[in-house]
């Protein structure tokens, strides 16, 4: 166990981590368990997931998180930023999250943009690359999505790359960063899907370290990478084969990261997500236990002493 601790970093955990991607699905356990087994598992720190899944009204949201001795971290929304169309669709969507995060006292919103693939099919449904006017869109959605989730909710969005997105690659990461304003939009650095696209965690955190306002630690298993850039896999497909790993296994290493990003001036919530839809409903929290003890072998989070 290590004795050096980042005193910086709050760990956490997220409904994806146990196999849940939407508000309601079959394959997906009750959110009660999720929330006696996050607990159990000895994490304080909690993101809502998909909204929909856990209660949306605010009160029976802060009694269920409270009684079990948890905290909320953040929230979670996919929103389109390059259709001037889906505009208002996406202010509405992200508000309504932004409000709910906001009434349980947490600052961030993890704003996903959406897909060009079909989660369940693998279908390309959308653009896969932005053009230079579409890019120009983003930075001024993100701009004022940023800004109005400020003013009104008090809340910070944090933009994260993802698989099978077009802020997918280091340089579409760069790109979105160097366009947008850090007084209102943050990067949500998830390290498995920078991975996943090829790019470098440390190197974006030591050149970005002032936008980097959240924090989802993950990894990725190389050989599953490579099925994906050989086979042209979409994301849903990779995580059917075991893309996403529990540490010490995978890309990056959980301890590069967590020193690099104790070295920060600034206090992150590192919140831990491992894809696992769909699964069985035994299979979260056993690796829930491993991934947090792991982590604070690395100096992520005190340690913490089951019963």
């Amino acid at each position: 166990m290590s004795t050096n601790q980042a005193r910086n970093l709050r760990l956490g955990s997220a409904p994806d981590s146990w196999g849940v991607w939407f508000p309601d699905d079959e394959f997906q356990l009750p959110y009660t368990q999720f929330l006696d087994e996050l607990a159990q598992a000895g994490y304080e720190w909690l993101e809502l997931g998909p909204y929909g899944y856990l209660p949306t009204d605010p009160d029976e949201l802060t009694e269920e998180v409270g009684r079990r001795g948890l905290k909320v971290s953040g929230g979670t929304v996919f929103g389109n930023l390059h259709r001037p169309e889906m505009f208002d669709e996406t202010i509405a969507t992200v508000s309504k999250v932004a409000a709910l995060t906001a009434s349980q006292g947490a600052k961030h919103v993890v704003f996903i943009p959406p897909l060009f693939r079909d989660e369940k099919t693998g279908a390309i449904c959308d653009v896969v690359d932005w053009d230079a006017e579409q890019w120009k869109t983003v930075h001024a959605a993100a701009n004022r999505v940023g800004r109005l989730m400020f003013e009104e909710h008090g809340v910070t969005i944090a933009v994260h790359p993802h698989a099978d997105s077009q802020i997918m690659t280091q340089p579409q990461i760069e790109a979105f960063l160097d366009g947008t304003d850090s007084k209102y939009v943050s990067l949500c650095l998830d390290t498995g899907h920078v991975a996943y696209g090829g790019g470098d965690n440390v190197d974006l955190i030591r050149r970005y370290a002032e936008r980097i306002g959240y924090v989802h630690i993950k990894q990725m298993d190389p050989d599953v990478l490579q099925q994906v850039n050989d086979e042209g896999l979409g994301f849903g497909e990779a995580v059917k084969r075991g893309v996403c790993v529990e540490p010490p296994a995978g890309v990056p290493s959980p301890a590069d990261v967590v020193t690099e990003l104790s070295k920060l001036d600034a206090e992150l919530f590192v919140i831990v997500e491992q894809d696992l839809y769909p699964c069985e409903s035994d299979v979260p929290y056993p690796i829930a236990v491993r991934t947090r003890d792991h982590l604070n072998s690395c100096g992520l989070g005190a340690r913490y002493q089951r019963t």
